[in-house]
């Protein structure tokens, strides 16, 4: 350890003065559609990034890592060390990206070893208890649980569950939240898991960052530039400069802390660029599972015991599991056989030679195969990466024998490794769990029948309007896990017009039901459009407020939950975007 440079300029751990006394800390930073072409180490000549650089640079790059093509399959492969058909992981939204409840998380392995365990930022493997992330091994829990989120200023989120207030832009509020879990932690090991959402649109990159890039000439392109929006790529190179800022005051605190050489770093993306521009040349993006949409930069630091290196070893997300648990010596054994491998002497064994080994990616009916540099795409045809990364030269005529190989290896994943998979989620919404705060049924996860509109076709973040018929319905199928009486609370907007609608809360059980009237005017313009540096495709969200309904009785078990109106004031009832259930005992 470098001590005697530090002595007398940085606080030493409150519990700890030796290293050999305690498991090193992890810190695991997952940015959200950042392709691998978006950062310096990796060929961008655009961008500054000079902290994700730094890990690259005194730590183990990975030249061959990958991901999948859309961001909770992703998440869940490096929460469990195994490939998300497994999981339950069907989609990215209504119900469809949570987390099986019979898979345990890395976060539940480091708990009890002893770790405090926190999470900050876009978690997007299930809202609900036992879905959310405080019931899934994290202690600590600050961010929002959807795909994406609608407001980077001042937005709702969540802490452990209680709706709160965020504090400025969303990215250095998560840093904050993090930096102040490090500084309470300092004295035990800890896991810190830190989910951003940028450069995930919206594309509402604060102005100091903004000004940065507006004027940089842009020379490197995607593969079809006149298809390329070229402030949209700004825009996202800015996100990556923020987040670059964001993890160099991460790196001051560990710093300051004395904790650099006792933490160990891992910096990834959930998937390929969300938007066509440079990404080295490579065919695909977001979506995609050849190499554009699922090669993800990978990169660990962990001064004094990982010497600086590249490794051309085939890994994947299901390897992250096994390999932090190993180097913090975790004891990862479970009931359940894992997919990934242990990447640890990788990192701490330079120049041990490649194994050869085999990884799937699968999205939407697509499936490739890679074994050591060859890939085999989702229509049948054979590359080699290391010569071909634009997947331009189909080479499965010259090299039949391993084309048969692969293909019969595809069939293998598709006929048992997905037997289990199902295409579409029918598991209820969870209501009553009792470790919960309060159940939250957001407008998102809800179905809709009759004039009622959503405001997107994308449902995370969405919220419903144009409700303007007492024949409409909005309903969830719900699974109540303890009887009780509920305080019911709506978050919605309505404009002074429209006040004085009628609405009825039920299930299929004639006891259980709520009449209230909307009388409250909550009336304010959309938010977003205004901070959004290019148009986005996702919905805008309004200033909804919390509303208390009334106390609404639930029994245990199964059932359908249902909101409708009685009648109309005006023109609609109001715009709705999350219903939240407190028991009352």
């Amino acid at each position: 350890m470098r001590i005697g440079l530090l002595v007398g300029l940085c606080l030493l751990p409150v519990a700890f003065a030796n290293a050999s006394d305690r498991h090193p800390n992890v810190i695991v930073l997952l940015s959200d559609d950042q392709g691998w072409g978006d950062l310096g180490f990796t060929g961008n000549t655009f961008v500054r990034t000079p902290n994700i650089d730094k890990i690259a640079h005194e730590g183990v790059a990975f030249e061959n890592f990958y991901v999948c093509p859309v961001s909770s399959p992703t998440r869940a492969e490096f929460l469990t060390g195994r490939y998300h058909v497994r999981c339950g992981v069907s989609s990215v939204s209504e119900g469809g990206e949570r987390l099986n409840l019979d898979e345990k998380t890395i976060a539940e392995y480091f708990r009890s070893a002893g770790y405090v365990t926190g999470c900050f930022g876009k978690w997007h493997n299930g809202t609900q208890y036992p879905y959310h992330p405080n019931a899934r091994g994290f202690d600590e829990f600050y961010g929002f649980c959807s795909g994406h989120w609608g407001n980077y200023w001042n937005p709702l989120l969540e802490r452990n569950g209680r709706i709160v207030r965020g504090n400025g832009f969303i990215i250095d509020d998560l840093t904050d939240h993090a930096i102040s879990f490090i500084r309470s932690h300092q004295g035990e090991p800890f896991f810190l898991y830190l989910p951003f959402n940028t450069p995930h649109s919206p594309m509402q990159v604060p102005d100091s960052w903004w000004n940065r890039v507006k004027n940089r000439k842009l020379e490197q392109r995607g593969l079809e530039p006149l298809k390329e929006d070229t402030l949209f790529t700004k825009a996202a190179l800015a996100f990556a400069e923020n987040l670059d800022w964001n993890i160099g005051r991460i790196y001051a605190c560990l710093n300051k802390l004395c904790l650099d050489e006792e933490t160990i770093v891992l910096y990834l993306s959930d998937n390929g660029p969300n938007s066509n521009r440079w990404n080295a040349n490579m065919r695909g993006r977001k979506g995609s599972v050849d190499e554009g949409g699922v090669r993800s930069p990978l990169c660990v630091r962990w001064p004094g015991h990982i010497q600086p290196n590249e490794v051309s070893q085939l890994v994947g997300a299901i390897d992250l599991l096994p390999t932090l648990l190993s180097l913090a010596k975790v004891d990862f054994r479970s009931a359940k056989a894992l997919d990934g491998m242990d990447l640890s002497a990788y990192l701490l064994e330079p120049g041990k030679k490649n194994e050869d080994r085999v990884l799937f990616s699968y999205w939407n009916q697509q499936i490739s195969v890679r074994q050591g540099f060859y890939v085999l795409d989702n229509a049948c045809k054979l590359y080699r990466t290391d010569l071909d990364r634009a997947q331009r030269n189909d080479i499965s005529g010259k090299e039949q024998e391993r084309w048969e190989e692969m293909k019969a290896l595809r069939e293998f994943f598709r006929s048992e490794i997905m037997a289990d998979f199902s295409y579409v989620d029918t598991r209820p919404f969870t209501i009553g769990d009792p470790r919960e705060y309060s159940s939250k049924l957001p407008a998102r996860d809800a179905k809709i029948m009759g004039a009622i509109e959503r405001s997107c076709k994308y449902p995370n973040c969405s919220y419903l309007t144009d409700w303007s018929s007492t024949d409409a319905q909005i309903y969830w199928d719900v699974e109540v896990l303890e009887s009780d009486n509920y305080d019911v609370i709506i978050y919605y907007t309505c404009d002074a017009l429209n006040v004085g609608s009628e609405v009825i809360l039920r299930t299929d059980r004639s006891n259980e039901s709520l009449s209230f009237r909307v009388d409250s005017v909550n009336d304010v313009p959309m938010l977003g459009a205004d901070l959004d540096r290019v148009p986005r495709q996702e919905s805008y969200v309004k200033g909804f407020k919390p509303y208390v309904m009334g106390c609404l009785p639930l029994s245990k078990g199964k059932t359908r939950l249902t909101m409708q109106a009685k009648s109309i004031a005006k023109d609609e009832v109001m715009n709705f975007w999350l219903l939240e259930l407190r028991k009352r005992t």
